[in-house]
This record gives C-alpha cells, structure tokens and sequence, in this order.
C-alpha cells in the first residue's frame, strides 16, 4: 500500500528512527493509510488489522525498517522497509518498501520524496540490488510519484472476482 506527496515544496520534515512508544501513533497512520486505499479497490481493512500491522511495525522499530517523518515534534509520515525474505532463491537482492505515507495536511513538500529516499540508502546500504513496492493500480498519483523516482512496472498482478451465492465480506 502506498500514498506519498506529489509537490514540490522544501521538505520541513526531519526523517529518523521511531521509538518502540511511537509504534500506536504509526499504526493509527497506517490505519488511515489502509481506509485511503479502499478508494483504489484495495481489500485490506484497516481497523481489523491495527493489531497485526502494530505487531508488524514493532518488528521494524527492531530491525531498523521504520523510519518517521516529525514536523514540530509530531510525526506525519512514516516508511516500512527490509530486505524481501522468501521461500525462493533469486538472483538479486530484493529490498521491500512496504508500506509509505504522508499525513494529507503534510503533503506536497517533498515529505514523501525523502522518506523514500531515506529507505532506498538504507536498503541499498544492507545490500538490495534492486527495490521494489506495490502501488494500487488506480491510485495514478501514488504511480506518477513513483515514476518520477525512477520506478517502472515489473509485475503486475490481475484479479477477478468469484461469483457466489454462500458468502459475503461486504463492508
């Protein structure tokens, strides 16, 4: 899930490493990250999973895959990174951003721009040959951001929806 700034204004945000208190205020973020991509079709639920993703961000604060973005001391913006860990043997060092967002009142200055750079140096530094992230595919402004910081289409994922007479997950 993605949703970043797309202006150009000077960044007034500095980015760093959250503490292990700052991970409820992160998951509420994410919260509001997870609401905006249902926009896009996305079927993540947010408020069913703020247990998971807070657990999930605990584990970053430890690892050093989270980063913050503070203006006057309150945090709005943060990132999610590491190294991609799975089943299979590839033939390049994969690095993950996995989640990234901007508080909508903290857009369009760059806030974004910087916490993306910040988690590509850091996956960089570990060793990632190349990054990738996922973006909605209806979600044209998190795609133009990301275009412009240099990433293109690699895979991409289709679905279609089942018929069915005996269930329902509807809102």
């Amino acid at each position: 899930m993605r949703e970043a700034d797309e202006g150009s204004a000077p960044n007034t945000a500095v980015v760093d490493r959250p503490s292990m208190d700052e991970v409820d205020a992160v998951a509420d973020m994410w919260v509001d990250l997870a609401a905006s991509q249902r926009t896009y079709r996305s079927h993540i639920r947010g408020p069913e999973n703020r247990e998971t993703i807070r657990d999930a961000l605990a584990r970053h604060v430890v690892t050093d895959g989270l980063r913050v973005a503070r203006m006057d001391d309150e945090i709005v913006g943060f990132v999610m990174f590491g190294l991609e860990r799975g089943e299979y043997v590839q033939d390049v060092t994969r690095g993950v951003v996995r989640n990234i967002y901007v508080e909508p009142a903290a857009r369009n200055r760059g806030i974004g721009s910087e916490l993306l750079s910040t988690a590509e140096r850091e996956l960089r530094d570990a060793d990632a040959e190349v990054i990738t992230l996922d973006v909605m595919a209806g979600n044209e402004a998190a795609r133009r951001f990301y275009e412009r910081h240099g990433y293109s289409p690699h895979r991409v994922e289709i679905e279609k929806r089942v018929e069915s007479d005996t269930h329902s997950k509807e809102d």
